[in-house]
């Protein structure tokens, strides 16, 4: 080997160029020039604004279209070279980066404006920790479009997660929807992409534009945005709440009773139809008074979360983060939860993790790569809808879908959250033949990433909202869905119980002649009732798409199918399990539901309606509720086997059906349903030794209801441990102990 001659002297290296001020800055490579204005480079801060260079301060501006660029430091004005395909650069004075704007000169005139790129990463490093974690609890403070002073500047800071894109761009109004001026950073392993934008504030209209790894660049919906445009529109649009919440009071007693030992009789409503052409606000002043006056204790919204189809009733969302924006703004939604809340009522909205349109401008391959949705193909459609599944397996999907459970309970109030299509997140196999789909690890066919995130969205909402309740539409007999998640259970408070409203619906649409050979319809619920928290639900799944409203489904002329109907109400509101009632059902509506009309409110009007016609079927859902309410029996033991017992479950011959209900302190309700289109006089039923007399608290077939007013107008005395009651026509009677 060759030794070095240290007589010589060093080689010195190369000096760096100088460049004198008011020149332009040093060239770009340009493979970063190439991928900077194609929208591809990860680090355009590298490039753009200002950075020390020997002789002074680099400054270099992208302003496609722009006819000059000037920048004003220290009250001197800096004209920059063009460079070119708009880019501009000037070398400034000073070793010191200076405070500076930009003048910016279009056909139109000049605008000053501070230069995006001067400024550090407006998002913190605990954020990008919590979201590569996906631990993020509150994930739109740290995503999508914030307004917010950063650095002394008002603008707004957008961040997008797009970890396989390989540029992402903001493109908005202000720029006529081309992102080139507006390249964004990429935040390293996180996969979230940053860039604060000075000046843009409240109302702007954007979208992302992102350069996908394979070269192909489109237009993205912001996953996180808090606002949409109307549809057929799509953009995003940058917003910030200024409201400010008077339900103080509601949120601080909400919790004090467990759901399921508190009364809860919910009235289920589509919002765009209840009262078609209203806005959030206008049906605030209508729909908590009518809830409130019809004694409901909850009302449930069908998806409030914007969607471009009204046709698919809210369930195709694209927009998780945003209230529908076909009836008002974010504010304006808050408003009408508000004042649900300062009426007396809770707020239920259905919400949507089972799947979400492919639509190209929203979350289906959103950087170019299947993101939202699994890998897998065969994994990612779901073979009913036409839509895809989330990857419920991968972390960031399951924080996004986990913190918009949170969001929706923390900034909007919501008390509860009915989550729809459980079994088709819970089964690999859900509607897939042999051969579409492959087991779990242990060879099941349960989806064990979706049981995960299930318990992990319940535990987290229920940790952080007190008084907040969950409920799983589920349409099997999965076990422990609301079983507590520390005892290996799906954490929901409340469950949809389908298999009592497919089976009692199933009896009543027989002709009371068949109706003893499916006797065992009405009573099979009772072998379960107490496997789960049950809410006995008749809603708007059950009154569209040829199935008829739940008047039309009853057998008999028009007045037996009102008197079927009214004891069927009367049976459901005394049976264990919570309340569901869709809109158009409470008065007994004969169409069925359709969301371009709403309910036919016109049957109720004074010109149609005859005394005890559609307003008898309203006013006993009236008087049902106000017992009901008024009744610890009905709902404080409904998950407690002791706080039911049969009277007569086997009088299948009859048509008729009675229990009773106990209170905590032991007071019991008498629930006698007789489903036979005859008077039963003289009806022997057995009955408690306690009890001296018995009083009737409500029959569904009182006049003023439309029916033919047999009634048990006396206290009824036991007599040898039994009572002898009349009992009406297709009616339910209640009877509660006549006071001492």
């Amino acid at each position: 080997m060759a030794l070095r001659d240290t007589s010589l002297p060093e080689p010195s290296a190369p000096s760096p160029a100088v460049h004198p001020p008011g020149g332009a800055a040093p060239p770009l490579d340009p493979g970063d020039r190439d991928r900077l204005l194609s929208g591809s480079h990860h680090d355009p801060h590298a490039l753009l604004g200002a950075h020390p260079v020997p002789g002074g301060v680099a400054l270099r501006a992208l302003r496609p279209f722009a006819r000059s660029v000037t920048a004003l430091a220290g009250g001197v004005r800096h004209p920059l070279v063009s460079e070119g395909d708009g880019l501009f650069s000037v070398v400034l004075p000073g070793a010191a980066i200076p405070a500076y704007t930009l003048l910016v000169s279009y056909g139109d005139g000049e605008r000053e404006t501070h230069d995006p790129y001067r400024f550090l990463p407006a998002l913190g490093e605990l954020d990008l920790h919590l979201i590569r974690e996906g631990r993020h609890e509150q994930l739109w403070k740290a995503l999508g479009a914030e307004p917010m002073v950063h650095e002394g500047v008002a603008g707004t800071r957008f961040t997008v997660w797009a970890p396989n894109a390989r540029g992402v761009r903001v493109a908005a109004d202000f720029c006529h929807w081309d992102g080139t001026a507006f390249p964004m950073r990429s935040l390293g392993a996180s996969g979230v992409w940053e860039l604060f934008l000075p000046g843009v504030g409240v109302g702007t209209r954007y979208k992302f534009e992102i350069t996908s790894q394979y070269g192909g660049r489109f237009l993205k919906a912001d996953p996180m945005a808090r606002e949409t445009e109307l549809p057929p529109d799509t953009a995003s649009v940058v917003t910030a709440s200024h409201y400010e919440w008077g339900d103080r009071e509601w949120l601080a007693h909400r919790a004090r009773t467990p759901v399921h030992e508190a009364p809860f009789s919910v009235y289920e409503v589509h919002l765009p139809s209840w009262r078609p052409g209203l806005s959030y606000r206008q049906l605030a002043e209508e729909l908590p008074a009518y809830v409130k006056d019809m004694g409901f204790t909850h009302v449930e919204l069908m998806p409030v979360a914007a969607h471009p189809f009204s046709g698919s009733w809210g369930y195709q969302v694209t927009s998780y983060y945003a209230p529908t924006p076909r009836l008002g703004g974010p504010d304006d939604f808050r408003y009408f939860v508000d004042s649900c809340h300062r009426a007396g009522i809770g707020v239920i909205m259905d919400w949507v993790p089972a799947h979400f349109p492919k639509d190209d401008w929203a979350l289906a391959r959103f950087d170019g790569d299947p993101l939202y949705e699994p890998g897998n193909a065969q994994r990612a459609e779901h073979p009913d809808w036409g839509t895809y599944e989330f990857d419920f397996g991968r972390t960031e999907v399951r924080n996004f879908l986990v913190a918009n459970a949170v969001y929706w309970c923390e900034e909007f109030h919501i008390d509860g959250l009915r989550v729809d299509a459980v079994a088709s997140m819970l089964y690999l196999d859900y509607s897939r033949e042999d051969g579409e789909w492959s087991p779990n690890a242990y060879g099941g066919r349960e989806d064990l990433a979706a049981m995960a995130f299930l318990q992990e969205m319940n535990a987290t909402v229920y940790r952080r909202v007190p008084g907040v309740v969950t409920i799983a539409e589920e349409s099997t007999a999965w076990g422990g869905v609301t079983r507590p998640t520390d005892s290996g259970g799906l954490g929901f408070g409340l469950k949809w119980n389908m298999g009592w409203m497919h089976d009692s619906l199933q009896y009543m649409s027989k002709e009371p002649v068949h109706r003893k050979y499916h006797h065992h319809d009405m009573t099979f619920s009772m072998v379960y009732a107490y496997s789960e928290n049950y809410v006995l639900p008749i809603s708007h799944d059950e009154v569209v798409h040829g199935k008829q409203a739940l008047v039309s489904k009853m057998p008999g002329d028009w007045w037996q199918r009102r008197a079927n109907h009214r004891a069927y109400l009367g049976f459901m509101w005394a049976h264990p399990g919570k309340q569901l009632l869709f809109m158009g059902q409470e008065f007994a509506q004969g169409g069925e539901w359709s969301e371009a009309h709403g309910p036919e409110w016109w049957l109720l009007d004074d010109g149609y309606c005859a005394a005890g016609d559609h307003r008898g079927v309203q006013d006993l859902v009236r008087d049902l509720n106000a017992r009901y309410r008024h009744s610890p029996a009905l709902w404080q033991r409904d998950t407690d086997p002791s706080g039911f017992r049969w009277v007569a479950c086997d009088s299948a011959d009859d048509n008729v059906f009675a229990f009773l209900r106990y209170a905590a302190d032991g007071s019991p309700l008498l629930a006698v349903s007789n489903f036979s289109p005859v008077v039963r006089h003289d009806y022997r039923l057995w009955a408690p030794d306690d009890v001296v007399a018995w009083q009737e608290v409500l029959n569904t077939d009182a006049a003023r209801y439309g029916g033919s007013d047999v009634t048990n107008p006396h206290p009824v005395k036991p007599e040898d441990g039994h009572i002898r009651l009349t009992l009406p026509p297709l009616a339910t009677v209640w009877l509660t102990p006549v006071p001492v």
